[in-house]
């Protein structure tokens, strides 16, 4: 019977993370808001050392995640905490792992928040009340938050340092409050106005889609975006790699720009998001 041993399980990070990182990323406690997009950063995580996991998502595996979210077909049905918890632990048996077959919301976030060191957002935008929250109390306790978002054939993530005196609802405060000038505080409302200024630095392929389903959505139908194995893939590995280098004292973009890659053109941008 094979036994379980970290430092072997790590060995091959030696000489890209080094030794007190690596310490750091296996005591560092995260918590995964959203583990649909959320997947692809928990595997990533688990492989590179992570070993402190609160998972929190009230949704179900469907087929049609399989595409680009990190399930197997044995997994359709279940919670989507639950079928991560099970791939954290194949990959280490020894890791702790918090679920929450819930969606995380005003009641829940501060809570949540208080028993992690770092956190990461793949909340689905449509919940705005739900994302303002959780970032309200990852500033309100000086936690680093990152969030990323699948944009095509690439990816974009956030990184809000603590104490920086950015948060994501100070940055979209505008934008909340000329949708609710407007009698409209919806998240088509808020992220329409978001991907106004961000839109020019997109693929054109991503504009299109986008705009399809903001179209879909202004009315209050559910419109569940294309979206690759690509994107998910690019935001498993941007976040990881920035996430990395936070806990390794190295300098990382933060908001309000976001890091923005396209395996489509192959460049990487910074771009601000602030109105």
């Amino acid at each position: 019977m094979n036994t379980f041993n970290y430092d072997e399980f790590t060995k091959r990070n030696s000489g890209y993370i080094h030794a007190t990182t690596q310490d750091k990323i296996r005591n560092t406690r995260i918590l995964f808001a959203g583990c649909g997009l959320g997947s692809g950063p928990v595997i990533c995580a688990a492989r590179t050392g992570f070993q402190h996991f609160v998972l929190i998502d009230g949704d179900t595996v469907d087929a049609h995640n399989l595409n680009r979210q990190f399930f197997d077909f044995e997994d359709v049905g279940m919670p989507k905490v639950e079928a991560l918890k099970k791939h954290i632990l194949r990959i280490n048996p020894e890791a702790k792992v918090e679920v929450h077959v819930a969606m995380l919301d005003k009641h829940n976030a501060a809570d949540l928040v208080d028993k992690v060191d770092v956190i990461f957002d793949t909340i689905d935008f449509v919940d705005l009340e739900a994302v303002l929250a959780l970032h309200g109390n990852a500033a309100a306790r000086s936690k680093p938050i990152f969030t990323a978002m699948n944009i095509g054939f690439g990816a974009g993530v956030l990184y809000f340092a603590p104490d920086s005196g950015h948060s994501l609802p100070a940055i979209l405060q505008r934008d909340v409050e000329a949708a609710a000038a407007e009698g409209n505080l919806s998240y088509t409302a808020v992220f329409t106005r978001v991907m106004g200024r961000i839109g020019a630095h997109l693929d054109q392929q991503v504009r299109e889609e986008v705009a399809k389903a903001l179209t879909i959505m202004a009315d209050g139908t559910a419109c569940p975006a294309s979206q690759i194995a690509v994107g998910s893939f690019s935001v498993a590995a941007l976040a990881m790699a920035m996430m990395h280098d936070m806990l390794a004292g190295m300098e990382v973009p933060q908001a309000p720009h976001m890091v923005i890659h396209s395996f489509r053109n192959h460049v990487t941008k910074l771009v601000s998001i602030a109105a």
